[in-house]
């Protein structure tokens, strides 16, 4: 096998989408990486459902246009339930790879049968996501639980600001609520790529303990399917993180170093 040295296209509007990159690291060890961080868009869920669909298919384009990916690796909830298709639609010769709420998985693995889905307020509103509850978790009851601030608290916790307990236990408080007949929440899915930064945190603040699903690794085993062309061995150019915004803050130019990103001059 030759060496393809075209790059695997990651991306998030900001650093959540480095919980699945480090996963499809290990799954795809010697392939090249293309962070691209829209912080110029961040956050995501507070966003029109026609203007993002806009932004992101503009966005893919020009990142297309720039790297010529081998597949393009949307990792956030948000954008990939509301834009997946139409991506699909506008770069039908792409191989496009998707970060969906693991809904299905976490109806197989419950025992209580209550579940609850974390998320942004964009995930929570999209018919796709009650789609997957109508086709894979009709047994369960799924409670929606949309929070406005988990992601920019997570960017915070990255940038090592404090984040009060007591502020992450109101986003999160209502992923508990249900109980009946002595059982009670057993998962909480996390459908944002932020959140398992947090996971840890979260296990502090929870009133008992749950399995927070984390589906990166049920990604990057996708995506792995999914890439056919795959180098040999490590590649001869750097893995690097590119800022929409154009600009990328020592702190975070350091944290992308830290995932063995490179941030361009």
């Amino acid at each position: 096998m030759g060496q393809d040295d075209r790059p695997i296209l990651v991306l998030d509007s900001g650093v959540g989408g480095l919980t699945v990159l480090r996963e499809v690291r290990f799954k795809l060890p010697f392939e090249r990486l293309v962070y691209v961080l829209d912080d110029a868009g961040f956050p995501y869920g507070a966003w029109e459902e026609g203007p993002l669909t806009d932004r992101l298919i503009a966005l893919v384009g020009r990142q297309i246009d720039a790297h010529d990916p081998k597949a393009v690796l949307i990792a956030c909830n948000t954008a990939f339930t509301l834009a997946g298709e139409a991506l699909r639609k506008a770069f039908p010769g792409r191989v496009f790879v998707g970060t969906v709420p693991a809904i299905k998985p976490a109806a197989e693995r419950t025992r209580s049968g209550l579940v609850s889905v974390l998320a942004t307020p964009g995930t929570v509103r999209r018919a796709y996501t009650r789609d997957l509850i109508a086709n894979f978790a009709k047994h369960c009851h799924v409670r929606l639980v949309g929070s406005d601030r988990l992601a920019e608290m997570t960017e915070a916790h990255l940038r090592g600001e404090a984040v009060p307990d007591e502020d992450l236990r109101a986003e999160t408080e209502a992923c508990f609520l249900e109980e009946k007949d002595g059982r009670r929440t057993d998962i909480v899915v996390l459908a944002c790529t932020h959140y398992p930064f947090l996971t840890n945190r979260f296990r502090e603040v929870a009133p008992w303990p749950v399995d927070w699903l984390d589906p990166a690794e049920a990604i990057a085993r996708q995506l792995s399917r999914v890439v056919t062309q795959r180098n040999p061995g490590p590649s001869a150019y750097p893995d690097i993180a590119v800022f929409t915004t154009g600009q990328a803050e020592p702190a975070a130019v350091r944290l992308m170093a830290g995932f063995g990103l490179k941030v361009p001059a």
